[in-house]
């Protein structure tokens, strides 16, 4: 699975439709309304970097009221349990 974190910048009256629209495409699992200097942060999730082109460039890209977005794709997603088995390597039970 990829994991690409789509950081969006919409026209402030459309950031709720903007949002509801970005989490209707299928391969975006989240849609986090933020502060700072983008309005929103899409967590997209594909099998193919192909389907990475067709989820934002094809479909996040052309909502109204999108201005701008900056994707950063991800190498490893860690979460606390992975984190928890990363540090426990070599002790024993």
């Amino acid at each position: 699975m990829i994991s690409a974190i789509v950081m969006i910048k919409a026209d402030i009256q459309q950031i709720p439709e903007v949002a509801e629209a970005v989490v209707e495409i299928e391969g975006v699992s989240e849609v986090y309304s933020t502060t700072g200097d983008v309005d929103l942060i899409a967590v997209v999730r594909v099998a193919r970097h192909e389907d990475l082109a067709d989820v934002i460039a094809d479909k996040i890209n052309k909502i109204p009221g999108m201005r701008e977005s900056q994707t950063h794709i991800a190498f490893r997603t860690y979460s606390s349990g992975d984190l928890g088995a990363g540090f426990s390597i070599g002790l024993d039970d």
